[in-house]
């Protein structure tokens, strides 16, 4: 059983509510990636009947990652999907099959989970950085909102670090 973190857990639903998930506590970071798979697995769900976009105008997509015991199904389990580019690739990208909405992406060597922003409607953070900034495919400039690096920063690998030594440390508590 999950403990809960927060008084008012953040809500991530599909887009016709027949799934949904809930976030407790703060998220590790809000990132838009612009890496090729990304891109790919964001057209690979794009592609599917009435999916909603994906890909942000830059070929970026916009995540928010959560600890993975900070992240829990609590309705519509049971349509879940997974997507993969590779059979063998350690990542999936899990879709809400009723309604084809890419709900998170799951990096399972991982100890997060990257929750699509849109997901959270307006109770998503706004994007903290763009990694991953040479895979951008051709068109508009990337803005300068945030910090953009061509590939990962040291502090980024440092946010997922901490995430995982507080993981570790809430287990043995």
């Amino acid at each position: 059983m999950m403990p809960a973190l927060s008084k008012h857990p953040v809500t991530v639903r599909c887009s016709c509510g027949s799934v949904e998930f809930e976030a407790l506590g703060e998220p590790i970071l809000s990132a838009v990636c612009h890496c090729d798979d990304c891109q790919r697995g964001a057209r690979q769900i794009e592609g599917l009947p009435q999916a909603s976009p994906v890909l942000d105008p830059y070929g970026g997509t916009e995540y928010v990652l959560y600890r993975k015991d900070r992240f829990r199904c609590v309705k519509g389990a049971a349509q879940l999907c997974d997507y993969k580019l590779r059979d063998a690739s350690p990542t999936r990208r899990v879709v809400a099959g009723c309604c084809n909405t890419a709900m998170f992406l799951d990096f399972q060597k991982g100890h997060w989970y990257s929750v699509y922003r849109a997901r959270l409607g307006g109770d998503g953070p706004p994007p903290e950085v763009r990694i991953q900034t040479r895979f951008k495919p051709e068109g508009p400039a990337i803005p300068d909102d945030v910090r953009s690096y061509s590939t990962y920063p040291l502090w980024f690998i440092g946010k997922l670090m901490l995430a995982r030594a507080a993981m570790l440390f809430s287990r043995t508590r």
